[in-house]
């Protein structure tokens, strides 16, 4: 035995591994288990309790997942149940284990050797889900049909009888719902699905469901004998006596023969005749309903194709064009690059300033970063004073929008500008931005605490119905707030700050 830690060899009698020390007694309960889960599916598998079988085997891999015998026996239930996909996984996985000596390997060469029944099978399971998708979309004729056909080719797929059996159900089919229910229950006998279904079948007809097989006992067929010589000897020893024959001689009666006769023949003609030849023109109608409803599945079925290819192609589309604007920004960003250093190196701050704010760093290499810092290091206060005069210029034209770009670039270079930053939360409050022109007053009372510019932002942030953090004490709230109001007036008080 293997240490299930260490891998290592170690012998029966241990408890504990002497490589790695593990507890080898929860190993050998975990197996004792194992088998034990797998003897109970073994026995389950044989009277064809599929479900019941599975859930033990799947118990028997959870405390042992190298159990060989479980995970094949596994895959062959899963194959009689119609999953070909699930059984092929379990054997794959097998095999992977213990790659010789393998009953498994056979199981696949097997499927390997019929391609033609594999892709009937891939085939089979494509169109139950094209039918569920029907019957999502209420196409329950058109999924009928196609599940008719898939189990004419795959006659185990158990989730196929479940979904024409719900179909049924639906219109109120419940003996047809009943005859698939019962073939299902052939191939599992304890599906729950395939019970809860004959209950709810069993409910709405008041009839009892028996899935036990039909037996002719040998009385029945005694007295089937018996009652067969009794009829051939009455037939061979009984005198049948003729009745006298009536003759009538009155026209009057022979005319009411007649038109009795002729109503009678064209009774028969009416209730025998009539039914059959109707009932030929609505099988011919049934016909070619179905033969018209299996066309437009094939090709909604090719149109579903297109459409994914399409779609396939629209996301491909999709990222090439995502590429393309990151390929188009990185460009922008390297030649706005370029313009800042020509600039800068024939000294014009103005354009050095505007080149740099259009480059996107995130798009520059390391090299390129470290030219964009050098250049920005050097003018950063030029660059400064500039976006500061522009966003001041921008708040007194009342274009509050430019205001709060220029002011933004400008706080993101110095931060405790006390102009910078009084403009652009009065910016914030005239587009009506009220959250961020609280934080912007919020920002002046944590960048100068105790200070009359803390107490005009903390009652400008009260104005706007929020709560300033950290307030400071203030006897002189009306005529601040006046002032708070006007943030020329605030910048020319506060000049000397």
């Amino acid at each position: 035995m293997n240490c299930m830690n260490c891998k290592a060899a170690v012998d029966q009698g241990l408890e504990f591994c002497p490589h790695c020390g593990f507890d080898l007694r929860v190993q050998r309960k975990c197996m004792s288990l194992s088998n034990m889960y797998y003897n109970q599916g073994l026995d389950k598998a044989q009277i064809r309790d599929l479900s019941g079988a599975i859930d033990m085997l799947r118990r028997s891999l959870k405390f042992n997942k190298l159990n060989i015998p479980a995970r094949n026996l596994l895959g062959l239930v899963y194959f009689e149940t119609g999953e070909a996909v699930s059984a092929l996984s379990e054997w794959i996985i097998s095999k992977n284990i213990m790659p010789e000596n393998n009953i498994a390997s056979e199981y696949i060469a097997k499927l390997q050797a019929e391609p033609a029944k594999l892709d009937m099978i891939n085939q089979t399971i494509k169109k139950y889900n094209a039918a569920l998708k029907c019957c999502r979309e209420n196409n329950e004729d058109v999924a009928a049909i196609q599940l008719k056909k898939i189990l004419s080719q795959n006659p185990k797929l158990i989730k196929g009888y479940h979904l024409l059996a719900l179909i049924y159900i639906k219109r109120e089919e419940y003996e047809r719902a009943r005859k698939i229910l019962k073939k299902a229950a052939r191939i599992d006998k304890t599906n729950s699905t395939t019970l809860r279904f004959l209950k709810e079948v069993d409910q709405q007809t008041g009839t009892q469901t028996s899935l036990e097989p039909r037996r002719f006992g040998r009385r029945g067929k005694a007295e089937e004998k018996e009652e067969k010589i009794t009829s051939d000897r009455l037939a061979a020893n009984d005198v049948v006596i003729q009745p006298p024959t009536f003759r009538e001689s009155s026209y009057m009666a022979t005319i009411l023969n007649i038109c009795l006769g002729l109503v009678l023949g064209g009774l028969v003609v009416w209730f025998l005749i009539g039914p059959g030849h109707e009932q030929e023109i609505n099988r011919a109608a049934d016909e070619k309903i179905i033969e018209y409803s299996a066309t437009m599945a094939n090709q909604e079925a090719q149109i579903t194709e297109l459409q994914s290819q399409v779609d396939a192609l629209n996301e491909t589309s999709a990222s090439a064009q995502q590429q393309l604007d990151a390929s188009s920004q990185k460009n922008s960003s390297y030649e706005n690059l370029l313009k800042a250093v020509d600039a800068y190196q024939q000294g014009n701050t103005s354009q050095t300033s505007n080149a740099l704010m259009e480059v996107d760093t995130d798009q520059l290499s390391v090299d390129a970063k470290a030219v964009y810092d050098e250049i920005y290091t050097n003018i950063q206060d030029s660059m400064f004073a500039e976006l500061k005069e522009e966003g001041v210029d921008a708040f007194e034209n009342a274009e509050y929008t430019t205001a709060v770009d220029r002011l933004t670039k400008a706080k993101e270079i110095n931060g405790e500008d006390y102009v910078v930053l009084n403009r652009l939360a009065h910016a914030y409050r005239q587009l009506g931005q009220t959250d961020n022109a609280i934080a912007a007053f919020q920002e002046i009372i944590n960048t100068f605490p105790g200070t009359d510019q803390a107490t005009r932002a903390a009652n400008s942030i009260e104005q706007l119905g929020g709560t300033p953090q950290d307030p400071q004490d203030t006897s002189d709230d009306e005529s601040d707030t006046a002032d708070s109001d006007n943030p020329d007036t605030a910048d020319e008080s506060d000049s000397g700050d």
